[in-house]
C-alpha cells in the first residue's frame, strides 16, 4: 500500500464498498466525495494499475461494460491500512 497514491487508496476503498462497481459507479462515488470532475484519463490508468499490482480483478460484464472487484491480497493491504491508521487516529 506504501507505493500506492491517495487517489489509488480511494479506489481501493470504494471498490471494497460497492458490489462489483463499473467504472462510472467508482467515477461518480470518487465525485461525490472529491465534489469535483474525475476525468477518465485519470481513473481508468489508475484502475489498471491496480489490476497489475494484483490488487483489483476487473471482469467483464458486457462487450462495453467492465467490473472490479477486490483480490484477496486487496482486501488484506485495505485491512493493514486501517489497522496501521487505527494506531494514529481514534474514532
Amino acid at each position: 500500500m506504501h507505493d500506492l497514491t491517495g487517489f489509488q487508496r480511494d479506489l481501493l476503498y470504494v471498490i471494497a464498498g460497492l458490489d462489483e462497481p463499473h467504472g462510472l459507479a467508482i467515477k461518480d462515488e470518487l465525485e461525490d466525495y472529491y465534489e469535483s470532475e474525475v476525468n477518465h484519463g485519470r481513473l481508468y490508468p489508475n484502475l489498471d494499475t491496480l489490476v497489475e499490482k494484483g490488487l483489483v480483478e476487473k471482469g467483464e460484464r458486457d462487450r462495453r461494460t467492465n467490473f472490479y472487484t477486490l483480490t484477496r491480497r486487496g482486501q488484506r493491504e485495505l485491512d493493514a491500512r486501517q489497522d496501521w491508521e487505527s494506531q494514529y487516529v481514534t474514532a
